[in-house]
């Protein structure tokens, strides 16, 4: 990732725990470009996790893979915020480091959702959630080449799509645990669509304002 490209904003970035994480990278000399790689093999698994949770035959072990679901989100987050530290912070950064930036996180999303989605039994909605997250990534690519900027706002932004997946997969084990049947996994997949819906029209929105108003 180079050095002028926009960045998303994360409080955790100036953490000092983030700080020493992206020095012990750095001094091992391990690329961004690499952690984006990582960010896609932890997508891999969590959308596994997710999608095996719906076929096996005991609610404990499908509790047990959406745990192991929640936590892979997480990781590639932490690998989406390590690649710019270690790129930017830790000077590292390379010229297709754009590239590794964006193109994982677009399959990751599709990974992620897809997988959510057959754990709650509509594989075809997770894949329309996958579908509307790269929708609103490129809208917030072409506002950039716009001259508009980068717009990351949500409500469905990557951190609180992957917030509400992890939130959901946690509240679905706590409702199997409290004998709840209640459908958590299918109430966040349509939560998250409608998040999703929602972002795309307002930077929608700003891009043809920003337009008009350039014109």
């Amino acid at each position: 990732m180079t050095e002028d490209f926009s960045r998303r904003p994360i409080a955790s970035r100036n953490t000092k725990w983030a700080a020493r994480v992206t020095r012990w990278l750095v001094a091992r000399q391990i690329e961004p470009n690499r952690i984006s790689m990582g960010s896609v093999v932890a997508a891999v698994l969590a959308g596994a996790a997710f999608a095996l949770s719906a076929l096996v035959g005991s609610q404990w072990a499908a509790g047990l893979l959406l745990l192991l679901g929640a936590l892979f989100c997480q990781l590639r987050l932490l690998c989406n915020l390590f690649d710019g530290l270690v790129a930017v912070e830790g000077g590292m950064g390379s010229p297709d480091g754009a590239f590794w930036n964006e193109v994982p996180d677009r399959l990751s999303d599709v990974l992620i959702l897809t997988g959510f989605g057959m754990a709650a039994g509509y594989w075809g909605v997770g894949l329309l959630a996958g579908a509307l997250a790269i929708t609103t990534a490129y809208l917030r690519e072409f506002g950039r080449a716009a001259g508009l900027g980068s717009d990351f706002r949500g409500p469905g932004s990557k951190s609180h799509r992957m917030a509400a997946v992890t939130i959901g997969a946690l509240a679905q084990i706590l409702a199997w645990v409290a004998g709840l049947g209640w459908p958590v996994l299918s109430w966040t997949l349509w939560l998250v669509v409608a998040l999703v819906a929602v972002t795309i029209l307002r930077r929608s929105q700003r891009i043809l304002d920003g337009l008009t108003g350039q014109a």
